[in-house]
C-alpha cells in the first residue's frame, strides 16, 4: 500500500470530527434509542454540513472526494460517538443506493436521482434479503416480468435499512428463472416509495443502531417503467452486488472503526477516574492490558480499512481484501465494546453510561454485509482450491 493522506485530508477529517461532537451528539436521546425513532435533526444536520453528497460528481452537487476520504469522514463520526444507527442510515442511502446509481445509472437516472440525494431531501435504500434469502443471495424469490414498456414487480424483501423513511430503492428481482448461474437471471431497479404496489411492512425491533429504521417491503403487482432498470438487464445484481460490496465493506465500517477509537477513549477517562483498592482502576495490569489490546486492533483496523479505501480509489478488484477488513474490524469492533463495558463494571451494564449502546450496536458489523463465515469462505477459496 503505498498512499499519504494529504493535508487538506485531515484537515478535513479532523473538522468533522470536531463538529459531529458538538452538534450531532447532543442531539442523540435515550429515549430515541429505546424507541427506535429515527433523528431527522442529525440526518438534516449532516446533508447541511456536506456529507450526504461527499462521493458524488459536483455536478450533481457532490464533492467528488474519493474512498479515502469518505472513509476519513466516516471514521470522524464514529470517533466522536455518533450514534451508529445514524451512520447506518447515511451509509445505506448515500453508499448502498446512491453508489450504483452514480456508477450504473443512465445520465437520466443519475440527474433525477442524485442531486435531491446529496442535499438530503431524498433518503435511499438497497433491497437485497429476503425472509427465505440471505447469506445465499441468489436464492431471492423476487421477480420482475417484462410487460410492454414495463416491469411488474413481486415479491418482498427484509431487513430493509431506511424501508419506512426511503423514498426510493434499489431493487434486486429475477428477470430470467431459468440462468445458470442463477446470478446472471437477476437484475436491478431504482423504484419509488410511491409507486402504487408498494407496501412498507412491519417495522423489525433491532438489538441495535436503533434509531436507523428497519423494515420488511412488499412488492404486488407493482408496474415500474422499462427505464427503471438500473445497469443490464440479467446483470444488474452481478454488476450491483460486485460493485457494492467493496464500498460496503469499507465506507459502512469506517464508522465502526471510530468507534473502536471512542471506546477507547471513553474507557480510558473512566478507568483513570475510577478508584479502588485506594487507586485508579488504570493502574492495575488487567485494564492496560485490555486499554492496550483495543489500541492494537484499531492499528489493524485502520490499516486494512485505508488500504481496501485505496484500491477503491484506484478502480483495483478489492473482494478478497475486503472481506479480511470486515472480518477483522467488524469482530475486533465487538471485543472493544464488550471490553469497554468490562471496565466500567456495573455501570458499563446500565444505559447512564452508553456504553452498553456501543457494545450492542457494534453486532451488526459481523452479521450485515455478508456474515463472519460468509467473509471467511472468500478469504479461504482465495487461497486454495476450496
Amino acid at each position: 500500500m503505498e498512499f499519504e493522506l494529504t493535508p487538506e485530508q485531515l484537515e478535513f477529517a479532523a473538522i468533522t470530527e470536531r463538529w459531529a461532537r458538538e452538534k450531532l451528539v447532543p442531539l442523540w436521546t435515550q429515549e430515541a434509542d429505546d424507541e427506535g425513532v429515527f433523528i431527522q435533526e442529525e440526518w438534516d444536520a449532516m446533508a447541511e454540513f456536506g456529507l450526504m453528497g461527499l462521493p458524488f460528481p459536483e455536478e450533481y452537487g457532490g464533492a467528488d472526494a474519493d474512498a479515502v476520504t469518505l472513509c476519513l469522514s466516516s471514521e470522524a463520526l464514529g470517533k466522536a460517538g455518533v450514534d451508529a444507527g445514524t451512520t447506518l442510515s447515511y451509509g445505506a442511502s448515500t453508499i448502498l443506493c446512491g453508489v450504483p446509481i452514480w456508477k450504473l445509472g443512465t445520465p437520466e437516472q443519475k440527474a433525477q436521482y442524485l442531486p435531491k440525494m446529496c442535499t438530503g431531501e431524498w433518503i435511499g435504500g438497497f433491497c437485497l434479503t429476503e425472509p427465505g434469502s440471505g447469506s445465499d443471495a441468489t436464492s431471492m424469490k423476487t421477480n420482475a416480468v417484462r410487460d410492454g414498456d414495463e416491469y411488474v414487480i413481486n415479491g418482498s424483501k427484509t431487513w430493509i435499512t431506511n424501508g419506512p423513511n426511503g423514498h426510493h430503492f434499489v431493487v434486486t428481482a429475477v428477470t430470467d428463472p431459468d440462468a445458470r448461474p442463477r446470478a446472471a437471471g437477476i437484475s436491478a431497479f431504482i423504484v419509488d416509495a410511491d409507486t402504487p404496489g408498494f407496501r412498507v411492512g412491519k417495522k423489525l425491533d433491532k438489538l441495535g443502531c436503533r434509531t436507523s429504521p428497519t423494515s420488511e417491503l412488499y412488492f404486488d403487482d407493482m408496474r415500474v417503467p422499462a427505464s427503471a432498470l438500473l445497469g443490464p438487464l440479467n446483470y444488474g445484481f452481478m454488476l450491483v452486488g460486485k460493485l457494492i460490496l467493496g464500498w460496503e465493506r469499507t465506507c459502512l465500517l469506517a464508522p465502526a472503526l471510530g468507534g473502536i477509537h471512542h471506546g477507547m477513549e471513553v474507557a480510558c477517562k473512566y478507568a483513570l477516574e475510577r478508584e479502588q483498592f485506594g487507586r485508579p482502576i488504570a493502574k492495575f495490569g488487567a485494564i492496560m492490558e485490555k486499554i492496550a489490546d483495543m489500541r492494537v486492533a484499531y492499528e489493524v483496523s485502520w490499516g486494512l480499512l485505508y488500504r481496501v479505501a485505496d484500491m477503491l480509489t484506484r478502480d483495483e478488484a478489492c473482494l478478497t481484501e475486503a472481506a479480511i477488513l470486515k472480518t477483522y474490524l467488524s469482530e475486533a469492533a465487538v471485543r472493544c465494546s464488550e471490553e469497554v463495558v468490562q471496565i466500567h463494571g456495573g455501570y458499563g451494564f446500565s444505559k447512564e453510561y452508553r456504553v452498553e449502546r456501543g457494545y450492542r450496536d457494534a453486532k451488526l458489523g459481523t452479521i450485515g454485509a455478508g456474515t463472519s463465515e460468509v467473509q471467511r469462505g472468500i478469504i479461504a477459496r482465495a487461497i486454495g482450491n476450496f
